[in-house]
């Protein structure tokens, strides 16, 4: 299986690959390339509806060669833990954000996301979180602010007067839930103008039927969400030894 950094011919073949509607793992075949590698370049690179070989190359190309030339900084890649392979950590670093900007984030709210992810703690300051990325100040705490208002962070009081930012096993059950509040508030309103337009108007039958529909979605989201809280964050019970219910042995 060939390694190293993807040629111009590949992407192309990922890029037909892609017209002929064929999966990730069939393109990656192909080319005896991992799953993943083709997984990332494209969701990288515009997803399989925008993703352009040519242009797809030259970001690449623009990319490595801003790493020649960038001069390693002390922390900036920091010894793994558990003996994990550094590069590919790094590689799935990048693939993550790449999904995490797909889904509607932008890129350094997504480098954020998927930092405290990947931290074995959960949590970083805003100072730890600047040295890790390498960017501004103001950049991650527009970043922190936009998470926090969509419930993928909280704070927590650090050592002094330092807030650390927390990713934990109920950010996404927060999460899940402050995306229903959003919906319930859309429902309320489409209902509303269902009843200024007329419910029987084709304008009000249509808000109406919005109104159903996310409704519908809100009542399972928020109850999807509270049963996998209960049932994978529930700790199961410590097992001890049963107490002896055998009844003494009776005496002639």
């Amino acid at each position: 299986m060939p390694g190293g950094r993807l040629t111009q011919q590949e992407r192309q073949q990922i890029a037909l690959g892609l017209a002929d509607g064929l999966a990730y793992a069939e393109i990656a075949r192909r080319l005896e390339r991992p799953t993943s590698t083709v997984t990332r370049e494209v969701m990288r690179n515009g997803g399989p509806t925008g993703y352009r070989a040519d242009l797809a190359h030259r970001t690449a190309e623009r990319r490595a060669h801003r790493r020649k030339r960038a001069a390693p900084r002390v922390g900036e890649a920091p010894e793994q833990a558990y003996g994990r392979d550094t590069e590919a950590v790094r590689e799935f670093e990048e693939m993550f954000t790449t999904v995490m900007m797909a889904s509607g984030m932008t890129a350094m709210t997504a480098r954020v996301m998927v930092c405290l992810t990947l931290t074995d703690s959960g949590s970083l300051t805003a100072s730890e979180l600047v040295q890790r990325l390498q960017v501004s100040p103001a950049s991650i705490s527009k970043a922190i602010s936009f998470l926090e208002s969509q419930a993928f962070v909280r704070r927590e009081q650090g050592e002094g007067r330092r807030e650390r930012y927390v990713v934990d096993d109920d950010i996404w059950y927060e999460t899940m839930v402050a995306s229903a509040r959003s919906l319930a508030q859309i429902v309320e309103t489409a209902r509303q103008g269902a009843g200024i337009l007329g419910p029987d108007t084709p304008a009000g039958t249509r808000l109406e039927n919005v109104a159903r529909f996310l409704d519908f979605v809100v009542e399972s989201t928020v109850r999807a969400a509270e049963q996998a809280r209960e049932i994978l964050h529930t700790k199961p019970e410590s097992t001890s030894k049963p107490e002896s219910t055998s009844k003494p042995e009776a005496t002639s």
